[in-house]
């Protein structure tokens, strides 16, 4: 019960309130460290598991190694991310434990949908009562933005999930709420007018709709997806929304960075990915480490090589470059590896699976990773506190709900 109350707060709070994104795992972490301790049965892992561990472990534990050899900490913005490195190793743990002892489905549903619902009621609120033109919460808007989009996503892979099930009498209120919280995290990520996320959208709507095809009455799948697109583009257009202004702007953008003007929002990230670009061909196995890295870029910049803007960030705009550039060819397939294990596993059994509960997470398991490695084209998301704690978060749950369905554990069992 502890885990499910857990995996609730820290669904619903993450976009919510300043430290949730630490505090709660935290606790989760601790938790699961005093149940592993005191189990009186020890926990079965199977192949899978460990193949998830492995990765978490990796990307980790080379992170770790960079911070070794230079002595320099990730601070991340506000100071707020010198731990970083250790956050995939706390996840780890509270995978172990929660194999054990897994929350249950349904807090997994209502947390997302609550975490939606809130981040759309905060943005509206500063967005119309306060006027601010980009909602963030105290955050930074991208972060804000990008994971209220996916808290939209899986609130929708819920309420299709629920739409495809034997109907319960009275469940309509369910299904509202649901339907509301994708209308809430869509109206959220509109107004914190961050851009890079409606690359993602796309695909993961593909996905949505391509899994559930099927199994539902086209007719509605249809409204359903119509109604997705009316919500979005009428937040959009909205007057205040600014949407507009900013597509306008990224293009105004890329027509003056090809003439020579890199000081803008989309030449600043183009000139960081050009600097990243020859950071990793100067050091291509173990890369310029943490603070080496920002050191040589500095100095290029003084040189008048690339536009001074790039300096005011610790990080290269694309999770990809940076990773490549800071850690080499070594942390690349550490990072690759993080996204690409997972994947897999949630792919092969999205494949297989013939439940729509089995289905429905491992779809969320897939739309978590796609989104992140969407998210990471345009910003360093796993270097960002929220960033990183969202997808270990997420993907851990993910991983421990599908596997205590019973076909799961059928699985463990034989592997």
């Amino acid at each position: 019960m502890l885990s499910s109350l857990l995996l609730f707060a820290f669904l619903a709070l993450l976009m919510t309130f300043q430290y949730s994104y630490a505090v709660v795992p935290l606790l989760a972490g601790g938790v699961a460290f005093c149940g592993l301790l005191f189990a009186r049965h020890s926990v079965r892992l199977g192949r899978g598991d460990v193949l998830c561990l492995a990765a978490l472990l990796l990307f980790s534990l080379l992170w770790l190694a960079d911070v070794g050899r230079t002595g320099k900490w990730p601070v991340g913005e506000g100071n707020q991310g010198i731990l970083l490195p250790l956050w995939p190793m706390l996840a780890a743990l509270v995978l172990m434990a929660w194999r054990a002892f897994p929350p249950k489905t349904g807090y997994w549903w209502f947390g997302v949908a609550l975490g939606a619902l809130l981040a759309g009621g905060i943005a509206s609120y500063e967005h119309w009562v306060l006027g601010r033109g980009r909602p963030d919460n105290g955050m930074n808007a991208i972060p804000f933005g990008n994971i209220s989009l996916l808290l939209a996503t899986l609130s929708l892979v819920g309420l299709l999930a629920r739409l495809g099930m034997r109907p319960v009498k009275g469940e309509w209120w369910l299904r509202a709420f649901y339907a509301l919280a994708v209308g809430a995290g869509l109206l959220a990520a509109v107004l914190s007018g961050t851009r890079g996320s409606w690359i993602v959208f796309p695909a993961l709507i593909l996905l949505v709709f391509g899994v559930f095809w099927r199994q539902l009455h086209r007719g509605g799948m249809v409204a359903l997806a119509l109604l997705v697109a009316v919500v979005v583009l009428s937040a959009s257009f909205m007057p205040r929304a600014g949407v507009t202004q900013r597509v306008a702007q990224a293009v105004e953008n890329l027509e003056e960075y090809t003439e020579g003007d890199t000081y803008s929002s989309l030449g600043i990230r183009l000139e960081m990915w050009r600097a990243g670009a020859r950071l990793f061909r100067e050091k291509p196995i173990l890369g310029w480490g943490e603070g080496r890295l920002e050191a040589r870029r500095d100095q290029w910049v003084s040189e008048g090589l690339y536009d001074k803007g790039i300096s005011r960030y610790d990080q290269l705009h694309n999770d990809l470059i940076d990773t490549a550039a800071r850690r080499g060819l070594v942390g690349l397939i550490s990072l690759l590896l993080l996204y690409g294990v997972p994947l897999v596993l949630f792919a092969t059994h999205l494949r297989r699976r013939s439940d729509v509960q089995g289905q429905a997470l491992a779809l969320s398991g897939v739309i978590v990773v796609v989104a992140f490695i969407g998210f990471g084209l345009t910003q360093s998301l796993l270097r960002d506190v929220r960033g990183l704690s969202g997808f270990l978060g997420m993907l851990t749950a993910c991983w421990c709900l599908l596997k205590a369905t019973p076909e799961g554990a059928r699985e463990t069992a034989q592997s």
